[in-house]
C-alpha cells in the first residue's frame, strides 16, 4: 500500500456472541506460520509455498477454492501470480468480501510480519471463524498477490492482483451483487489505531465504525482522515463500495514500516482479536 496523505445492551449482548468466534491468538499463530516462509515476493518460490499452505488451510474450513491464476506485467518483466479466492456460499445472490495481500515488498531481508504477514493470518482466522456459520449472502475471502510495488509504486507498478481481480469479476458479473467490500492490511500493530480512510465509501465504514463502539473498541477506530492507495482503490474505481481496515502509523514515525525491522515482535494477537471482532460483526450487520 501506498499512503498519498496522511447502544443498547441487546446490540452488545448481540454483538458480543457473533463475534466471538475469532481467535487473536490463532490469528497471531497463522501470521507466524506466513512469516516462516521467508521473504514472499510475488513470483518467489517462498510465496508459492505459502500459496499452497493457504489453500490447504481453506480447504479444512470447507470454502469453495477459485482458482486465479494471471501474467503480470511488471517493470521486471512478465510475473506468475495468483489470487487465493475461497467462497463460503448464501442463498441470496448476493457477496461480501473481505480481502488482503500475502505478498511481502522485494527487499532483501524484508519478513513482512504486519506488510503481508498479519493480512494473511487474519484472512485465515476468518476462514476458520465463518466455517459453518449461517449467512445470507456469498463470503468471499481474498488473498491478493501483488499488492506491492516491485520498484516504485505507481498506477501500473502495485495492485496487480487487485486490479487483475476487479476486471474479471466485472466481465463475469459479479461486481453489481457486491453488497461491500472490506480490505484488511497491516493490523497487528500492538499499538492498533485503524485511519479513517478517506478513499472508503462512508456507508460500509459506518457500519464497521459502529460495530467497534458497539463492541467497546472505539478508541482503535480513529476519526482523523488520511488517504490510502490499496487493494480496495480497483473495486471503488468500478462502483463496488468498499472500505479498507489499516493502521498506517507502525512504530515511532512509522519506522518499521517497508523495513527490515518489520518483525512478529512488533505484532500482538489483542490487535487481531479487536479487528478480527468487529470485521465479522460487521460481515452480520452487512448480510442483514
Amino acid at each position: 500500500m501506498h499512503r498519498i496523505q496522511a447502544a443498547t445492551a441487546v446490540i452488545l449482548m448481540a454483538a458480543s456472541s457473533s463475534a466471538a468466534e475469532f481467535s487473536g491468538a490463532s490469528a497471531f499463530a497463522y501470521t507466524q506460520r506466513a512469516v516462516a516462509f521467508g521473504p514472499r515476493p510475488a513470483g518467489s518460490e517462498a510465496i508459492a509455498k505459502l500459496r499452497e499452505f493457504i489453500k490447504g488451510e481453506l480447504r479444512k474450513s470447507g470454502a469453495t477454492l477459485v482458482h486465479d491464476r494471471f501474467q503480470a506485467s511488471t517493470p521486471n518483466g512478465p510475473v506468475a501470480m495468483e489470487n487465493v479466492i475461497a467462497r463460503f456460499p448464501g442463498p441470496s445472490g448476493r457477496a461480501l468480501v473481505v480481502s488482503g495481500h500475502f505478498d511481502t515488498k522485494p527487499m532483501p531481508g524484508f519478513l513482512g510480519a504486519n506488510d503481508g504477514g498479519s493480512s494473511t493470518g487474519f484472512l485465515l482466522e476468518l476462514a476458520r471463524g465463518l466455517a459453518g456459520r449461517s449467512h445470507k449472502d456469498d463470503i468471499y475471502l481474498v488473498f491478493f498477490d501483488g499488492e506491492e510495488a516491485f520498484r516504485t509504486w505507481t498506477a501500473t507498478d502495485s495492485l496487480y492482483g487487485s486490479r487483475h481481480l476487479a476486471t474479471r469479476w466485472q466481465g463475469e458479473g459479479l461486481l453489481p451483487k457486491i453488497k461491500g467490500l472490506i480490505n484488511i492490511d497491516m493490523i497487528g500493530d500492538k499499538s492498533l489505531l485503524i485511519v479513517n480512510e478517506s478513499n472508503s465509501t462512508q456507508s460500509i465504514k459506518t457500519v464497521i465504525w459502529r460495530a467497534a463502539a458497539d463492541l467497546g473498541y472505539a478508541r482503535n477506530f480513529g476519526s482523523e482522515p488520511g488517504y490510502i492507495e490499496d487493494d480496495h482503490v480497483p473495486f471503488l474505481q468500478r462502483g463496488v463500495p468498499s472500505a479498507d481496515l489499516i493502521d498506517f502509523d507502525y512504530g515511532p514515525g512509522n519506522q518499521y514500516w517497508h523495513t527490515v525491522q518489520d518483525t512478529m515482535d512488533k505484532l500482538s494477537p489483542e490487535s487481531f482479536q479487536v479487528v478480527g471482532r468487529v470485521v465479522l460483526e460487521a460481515l452480520r450487520r452487512l448480510d442483514q
